[in-house]
């Protein structure tokens, strides 16, 4: 199971052979220093950097690199070590950037030897800093975990190793960075940008403008550096700190980390320097994938044809996951671009109108209707060419997913897809998951498909309460109830069938049993570990079983015993669907279920609720953090999902199985034979 940290959060490990990988998109430095129980080392002999990259228990790389791999081995460590901090650094003196807030944000991966992701943690919120302490590995109670930091200096290697009690802290860096420059000629420089693909949202950006505006905070940086969407130059996703997007117009020097706040539009924000900025997403990008398939060649002056699984990755699956996201982030930011060109274009038309009525000679007479006359042609010629371009851009995603849909395996498909026709119960768990649709006002035919990774990090609630779908129409309170639990069930089956036999299992709790003819697939497939638990004692017996079992693998874990759980223990993911919740819960039924919704992932229990949040108004602000913790879907279309990149209101469409459909009972019947075939 993969832990994505966010700052300050922590996460057993449960073995202490470990590697931790590095990706920044530019070359860095990367170190590691050994602390006692308060964090302060006690000589420069427990600092691991390029001049001198062994250590009892830790090697680090030796010059300074794009991507790096940190060996690390606990169990070799001094015993007066309590904490081994991960820390990175800008090299200095060789022209790159001088701050992490003009390149990628950092993207740090705790791996066992096997390769598998242990915990991964990507650090945004920097600007000027230059040096970062990434994570830490400390000892709590005998057993070891791992920490998100992400603390910058604006002081560099000097005031972060200061900052940990080091005398001889200034000394120390001078050394470092002159090791750095002495191996810089082996650096490894980032991956080069992909021939077949381009950021199109920049070209949208500079052409939806146009030459009048290269004075404006929108002009010709908007063209500078544009790379592909996974490698090129090193730059910064849009949303973090320190970033400005020409393309989209907005300042997100102070974006919060709720996706669904936006930012205002700012004429006077202006990219930092220290280099081109590239506005990906930090967690597009891999180490050192093959490479993608080559795309057809194009006629002279003509797009590129479009190709499935064109993006970096080291199989099928992670080429059509990174260039769904690939797709996802293109739209928003020629959006974006298209959106800002019409909010330059109407703010330049109301200045020069406000200009013509300022001056009492022009206001009347043939010179003021001229003058108003060519104010309004400008701005009708400015949005005719963000309108070009948006199409432009529009058509060339909607052939790319024309493409890459019918491609996609059934873990990322729609239930209409035919690939569900051939369906067989996998041998592994698939990256990610289909949760539904997203799509924006200006692209209401292309379809961009929602991905969740696996296993599930947070839990879901399918809101049964009264919306406004995106068409404008209203469904009553008995209608969204019952398209809520069939949404619950689409993504509980689909759950079930990407899962190898046996490695997921499913709880119901439905006290009243007002879902009992939606959950009947299920029922009648056998694919549930029991029947729904009905009453409030169905309740406290199904919520009691689950917090034992979150209690037991968590002493396991801490204790180092993570493989001596009891004979005969269901090692599998657990999946505890609520139906009408609050009725029949009482208060120790609702802290039970707090408890697993905050718990439960980082040990393999999660949570589906479908629940009226009105309904449980009744408790007042004790369920805000369960409701806060949980990804809310609707069971119709609904524009309530915001990302934090450039602030847009994307419309949710759920996946749910086609009216008339055979697909859910093929697909139920295939996941039940191969569970009892798995239990002989």
């Amino acid at each position: 199971m993969t832990a994505e940290l966010v700052r300050g959060q922590n996460h057993p490990l449960s073995q202490v052979r470990l590697e931790v990988r590095i990706s920044a998109g530019t070359p860095i430095v990367a170190g590691a220093t050994l602390g006692d129980d308060s964090g302060r080392i006690h000589g420069v002999e427990r600092v691991a950097h390029p001049g001198a990259p062994d250590l009892p228990g830790i090697e680090v790389s030796r010059q300074a690199a794009a991507d790096h791999r940190l060996a690390v081995d606990l169990d070799a460590v001094a015993a007066d070590v309590h904490r081994v901090s991960i820390l990175l650094a800008l090299p200095s003196g060789t022209g790159g950037p001088i701050g992490f807030g003009s390149v990628a944000a950092p993207f740090v991966a705790v791996t066992g030897l096997d390769g598998a992701e242990v915990a991964s943690y990507t650090i945004t919120g920097l600007d000027a800093e230059s040096a970062v302490v990434a994570l830490e590995l400390y000892r709590r109670q005998g057993a070891w975990k791992v920490r998100a930091v992400g603390q910058g200096y604006a002081g560099g290697l000097t005031e972060l190793l200061t900052d940990q009690g080091l005398p001889q802290a200034h000394e120390l860096a001078a050394g470092i960075q002159e090791a750095v420059a002495l191996g810089v000629a082996r650096s490894v420089p980032a991956p080069p940008p992909r021939t077949t693909d381009v950021d199109r949202s920049r070209q949208a950006a500079a052409s939806a403008l146009g030459q009048d505006q290269s004075g404006s905070p929108y002009g010709a940086q908007a063209t500078q550096g544009a790379t592909g969407p996974y490698e090129g130059t090193p730059g910064q996703a849009p949303g973090t700190p320190g970033s400005s997007d020409p393309g989209s117009g907005y300042s997100t020097d102070s974006v919060p980390a709720d996706p669904s706040a936006g930012t205002e539009p700012s004429a006077s924000s202006a990219p930092p320097t220290g280099g081109p900025i590239d506005y990906r997403h930090p967690r597009r990008r891999s180490t050192a994938p093959p490479p993608p398939p080559t795309a057809a060649p194009a006629q002279p002056g003509q797009p590129t044809q479009p190709v499935a699984g064109d993006a970096t990755g080291w199989s099928m699956e992670e080429r059509l996951y990174n260039q769904v996201w690939g797709m996802f982030e293109d739209l928003a930011r020629t959006t974006a671009a298209y959106r800002s060109a019409v909010d330059f274009a109407d703010t330049r038309r109301e200045n020069e109108l406000d200009q013509i009525l300022s001056d009492p000679r022009s206001r009347i007479g043939g010179q003021a209707d001229a003058a108003r006359e060519a104010a309004r042609a400008k701005y009708a010629q400015l949005v005719e060419q963000a309108q070009q371009a948006l199409d432009r851009d529009l058509a060339q995603l909607t052939a790319e997913a024309d493409v890459v849909e019918p491609a996609l395996p059934p873990a990322y498909a729609r239930w209409d897809n035919p690939v569900w026709q051939a369906y067989r119960v996998p041998m592994e768990m698939p990256m990610a998951l289909r949760l539904g649709d997203l799509h924006l006002p200006e692209s209401e035919r292309l379809r961009i498909p929602m991905l969740m990774r696996l296993p599930l990090e947070r839990g879901l609630w399918i809101d049964s309460g009264r919306t406004g779908s995106s068409d404008g129409s209203f469904a009553d309170s008995h209608e969204l109830r019952r398209l809520a639990m069939e949404s619950a069930v689409a993504h509980t089956a689909r759950l079930l069938a990407v899962h190898p036999a046996g490695e997921f299992t499913v709880h119901v709790v439905d006290p009243a049993g007002s879902g009992a003819q939606a959950l009947a697939p299920l029922v009648r497939a056998g694919v549930l570990a029991g029947p729904p638990a009905v009453g409030a004692a169905g309740v406290a017996d199904a919520l009691g079983r689950l917090t034992q079992r979150v209690d037991l693998v968590q002493m396991a874990v801490r204790g180092g015993a993570a493989d001596s759980l009891p004979p005969g223990f269901d090692a599998s993911q657990q999946l505890l669907v609520v139906n009408d919740f609050p009725h029949g819960f009482d208060d120790r039924a609702v802290n039970q279920l707090r408890y697993l919704a905050d718990e439960g992932p980082a040990v393999g229990v999660h949570l589906m609720m479908v629940a009226d949040r009105e309904d449980a108004g009744g408790y007042g602000p004790l369920l805000d953090p369960l409701w806060r913790g949980l990804m809310r879907l609707t069971p119709v279309p609904d524009d309530h999902l915001a990302d934090p990149w450039v602030g847009h209101a994307w419309t949710y469409e759920p996946a749910l199985v086609p009216a008339g459909s055979q697909v859910l009972e093929h697909v139920l019947t295939q996941v039940a034979t191969a569970r009892r075939t798995w239990l002989r």
